[in-house]
């Protein structure tokens, strides 16, 4: 049996693309909004991050979390910071050599339109995280601070020591919360996602059960997010949450949702132990923590 891989990508060169099919889609009327129901199941930095703002554009949700506290998600492990291409540091940034360096660094196999409309909305998540109250690093004057990190020829990471993670966190958590306040958000903790309810090959509800105490139960709403984080604990050797099983995407699948490359996954080089000189870069980083004692790698 064939199937076809369809991205949904706009036509048209990616550089105007996604801002044509920005303004050719259809809208809903904001007196519309609150007759529409969202499921979010998840509670990270991506799940309680679209749950606020939909809520916040007028749409009703009910927002699912394995944890007991939207603060648990693993989100809280980043350290190194998120870029944007701000161009702060006037070194030369911009939105294609954003586009560019990430394309590079997935090793050329990245949907090349999405890159590109990532880095394009890059420059409205940092204001975003701001306005939500991330204390972002600043330079002496106020300014928001920048520091090259990883494979980047500028400097674009905007970073809060080594917690930006956390204060990204944080800062989704209290515009989330803000919302549960006013009813907008309708939360349950500590449910697990069962199943997905699938009609007319749409997403139209899930199956959860109570951790708690057990129950199992059911919601239908008009669309359905699946914001359940990575699974990077299904290797043997990882620095992800127990959590991180990929149980929820799993269940998607089973449902027909496609899952592309489950083998591109982040995991931490600490964690792949040593096994010859030719790991130039693991060997350093693992001989660096393991000669500190703070991590053991085997021989």
């Amino acid at each position: 049996m064939s199937i076809e891989l369809k991205s949904h990508a706009p036509d048209g060169p990616i550089e105007t693309s996604w801002d044509r099919h920005r303004q050719a889609i259809r809208v809903v009327n904001p007196a519309n909004k609150r007759k529409y129901t969202v499921i979010v199941v998840g509670t990270g930095l991506a799940g309680a991050s679209a749950a606020a703002t939909m809520a916040e554009l007028g749409y009703n949700v009910l927002n699912f979390c394995f944890q007991d506290s939207p603060r648990r998600a693993h989100s809280i492990a980043a350290q190194g910071g998120i870029n944007a291409a701000k161009n702060y540091q006037n070194d030369g940034d911009s939105i294609w050599r954003l586009f560019y360096d990430t394309v590079k660094g997935g090793d050329f196999r990245s949907r090349e339109s999405n890159v590109y409309r990532l880095a394009q909305v890059s420059v409205n998540i940092i204001d975003q995280a701001v306005a939500q109250g991330v204390p972002f690093a600043r330079e002496y004057g106020g300014l928001l601070a920048n520091r090259s990190f990883g494979g980047a020829l500028v400097s674009r990471t905007f970073y809060a020591r080594g917690q930006t993670g956390q204060q990204l966190l944080l800062g989704a958590y209290q515009a989330h919360a803000r919302m549960v306040h006013e009813g907008k958000v309708k939360m349950f903790p500590r449910t697990e996602m069962l199943d997905l309810v699938v009609r007319d090959g749409q997403a139209r509800g899930i199956i959860v059960r109570d951790l708690v105490s057990g129950e199992l139960r059911r919601y239908a709403a008009d669309a359905v997010v699946l914001a359940t984080g990575g699974y990077g604990n299904i290797f043997y050797l990882s620095t992800n949450a127990m959590g991180c099983n990929v149980t929820a995407t799993w269940r998607a699948a089973k449902r027909g949702a496609l899952f592309a490359n489950p083998c591109y996954t982040q995991i931490h080089p600490t964690c792949i132990p040593v096994s010859g000189e030719y790991q130039s870069k693991l060997t350093l980083m693992s001989e660096s923590l393991r000669n500190d004692g703070r991590v053991w790698v085997p021989q």
